[in-house]
């Protein structure tokens, strides 16, 4: 009986230890992650092509790009919103949307993770109150016409879970094209 009882305490010590390096692990993964995606960001700031709106929740702020001008209606938080949009992130920012490894072996690093139909050329109906605060700060301040490329830390994103596909800590980019404010 001893043996047994002996026995089951070393299983029951190993599956702890692999489950707790295992934890240490995923939580080294997910600070490289997070500070990858903080870098980018913070360089992004840095550059003079882009603006900061920040959000009126005071967690932070976006960065935009201005693709093309607009002449119209701004959306309130209220309002629901016509748009075409392309959503996505990078496996690694250091490197292209598309490289070949060191193996000869091509890589798609551009995860586009949404789009409105058609990857952004139809446009999609969505509430400003209903979507993720990097998100609804950009349309809140574009008028329509304009399209913006917007860069989201993760603070304003989705945050420290994952989300789908997206990982936890992920720094979020959207090329936004406001087609019409519909007020509710």
């Amino acid at each position: 009986m001893k043996t047994k009882t002996a026995f089951f305490i070393i299983i029951l010590t190993g599956m702890a230890a692999v489950f707790f390096v295992s934890c240490d692990d995923s939580e080294k993964i997910d600070t490289v992650w997070k500070e990858a995606n903080e870098t980018i960001f913070a360089e992004i700031s840095r550059n003079s092509d882009y603006s900061k709106i920040f959000s009126q929740s005071k967690n932070g702020y976006i960065m935009y790009k201005e693709l093309e001008s607009g002449y119209g209606e701004m959306p309130i938080f209220t309002d629901s919103v016509e748009i075409s949009y392309v959503g996505w992130y990078k496996k690694d920012w250091t490197k292209a949307d598309t490289y070949t490894d060191s193996k000869g072996n091509r890589i798609t690093n551009k995860i586009i993770f949404d789009s409105s139909p058609r990857n952004g050329e139809r446009p999609t109906r969505l509430k400003v109150s209903e979507l993720i605060d990097g998100f609804a700060t950009a349309l809140q301040n574009m008028q329509e016409g304009d399209k913006w490329e917007v860069w989201i830390p993760w603070k304003l994103g989705y945050g420290e879970t994952t989300y789908g596909s997206i990982p936890a800590y992920t720094t979020l980019v959207f090329e936004i094209k406001l087609l019409e404010v519909i007020k509710n």
